[in-house]
């Protein structure tokens, strides 16, 4: 007798962009058969009349083995996350597969290796300010080659925390990261508010080197009035067969820690934010309006937390997720219960409602492919991203009529609200979340490439 079957779900096909009324058997974690008629198995699903799509990949987040990230995760449909962004992951990649496999997880992690913690830092490249040397390049390059050796799906930049990265140590770690067909996600950097030399940054590098170049959260990036250029220099980029795509958020208030050279005060004028732009995320002060004070005050004592910028306009967000280059993704961080961002718990459920149902800028498989066959095809995930027979059987059950976040920013309510409307969520065939709450069950997998 199968394992699981899940009865009277409409089945999406986001291969072929269809959907029908089928039932799901599942074994050993993959999905087994798919049928017209209801199918017996020890544990049964009845899904009449919600959506069964592939589980969302995440390509961007910060979850790296933080289990309320990776519960909050699965809360919004996700199966499969993509840790070590932004140029910041475990140094040893080897060990952190190791001690989760151990573990168990609530979703399926896979990890880039980062720039800036795991590559620099351990090569003695210390001053984020300070290019490294030609010694400490080739370092970095053996330390890249062996955490790709050991199943890194890439390696990730995050160029605006390092502003003194040299445009030769980022092209001899591209070079690495071609020599072994895996992807290079790029946190832009950004030397204003209204930079473009960025992206330009980014273009040099994959036509020296080849390689396929994601750049990480566009609308955060861009989105103070930037991302219809953004765009079009991306777009002109692609036509010159340069391998580039996007991932970007449903929000464009930012979040990242205050010890990063984001919020170096420098940095801070040559942006022109304001005090009140800025909101503490976390820590005794979570949800206060940053004012000058503050700002000295936590350089201080409360160096490490997160703050959230708000600027940017909201239609900056669709003009993204509506190109069909662009996959949506979260930025999630690893936060204490009723800390951090909204896009921690709100991000899939917001796509869904605002692109779909709201807007009606995507069609519910359009919306579904950019959120699991897409990302499983740029990142490699075969098993991954599609209903189909013999694939892992990571599936999210939604209801597209009432899939909401509950989400807020921590001075206007919880960060960390869980969402409306997904009832089911399976992992590799186990249910992880069952009438929209955590079961317990810890059966991520880690995604070696």
């Amino acid at each position: 007798m199968l394992t699981t079957a899940i009865n009277g779900g409409i089945v999406v096909d986001v291969i072929r962009g269809t959907r029908h009324r089928r039932n799901l058997g599942i074994e050993n974690g993959r999905i087994v058969e798919i049928s017209e008629t209801p199918l017996e198995a020890q544990e049964v699903i009845w899904a009449d009349g919600l959506t069964v799509a592939p589980g969302f990949i995440d390509v961007h987040g910060h979850v790296d083995g933080n289990d309320y990230a990776g519960i909050l995760s699965a809360y919004q449909g996700i199966t499969t996350t993509v840790g070590g962004n932004c140029g910041c992951s475990p140094s040893s990649i080897g060990d952190f597969f190791r001690n989760q496999e151990s573990l168990g997880f609530p979703v399926n992690q896979a990890m880039l290796i980062g720039h800036e913690t795991a590559l620099r830092e351990e090569a003695g490249a210390l001053d984020r300010y300070k290019p490294a040397t030609e010694e400490q390049i080739r370092t970095m390059t053996q330390l890249a080659r062996k955490a790709l050796q050991e199943g890194a799906c890439g390696i990730s930049f995050g160029l605006d925390y390092v502003p003194g990265s040299s445009l030769d140590e980022v092209i001899a770690l591209a070079q690495v990261c071609k020599e072994y067909d895996k992807i290079c996600p790029v946190h832009t950097r950004l030397l204003t508010d209204k930079d473009m030399y960025s992206l330009y940054e980014l273009f040099q590098v994959a036509r020296k080197t080849g390689v396929h170049i994601l750049i990480s959260h566009f609308v955060y990036q861009y989105c103070n009035g930037l991302v219809e250029e953004g765009l079009r220099m991306v777009e002109k980029a692609m036509k010159e067969n340069l391998d580039i795509q996007l991932d970007s958020g449903m929000y464009t208030n930012w979040t990242t820690y205050f010890n990063t050279a984001t919020f170096d005060l420098q940095n801070i004028q040559n942006s022109h934010w304001r005090w009140d732009q800025m909101i503490v995320a976390t820590g005794e002060h979570t949800g206060s309006v940053m004012t000058e004070e503050l700002y000295y005050h936590m350089k201080e004592k409360h160096p490490c937390e997160a703050i959230i910028c708000f600027e940017g306009k909201e239609q900056e967000v669709y003009d993204c997720l509506v190109k069909p280059y662009v996959m949506p993704s979260t930025d999630i961080g690893a936060y204490a219960e009723g800390e951090g961002h909204p896009q921690i718990a709100g991000t899939y459920p917001r796509y869904f409602r605002k692109m779909v149902r709201e807007k009606k800028l995507l069609t519910l498989e359009e919306a579904e492919n950019k959120a699991t066959l897409l990302p499983a095809r740029v990142f490699g995930f075969d098993q991954k991203g599609s209903i189909e027979k013999g694939k892992d059987a990571d599936l999210t059950i939604f209801d597209p009529a009432t899939i909401r976040d509950r989400s807020d920013y921590p001075h206007r309510g919880k960060p960390d609200a869980k969402p409306d409307g997904i009832p089911y969520v399976l992992v590799n065939g186990c249910l992880t979340v069952c009438n929209g709450e955590y079961t317990g069950r810890r059966c991520g997998r880690i995604i070696r490439k």
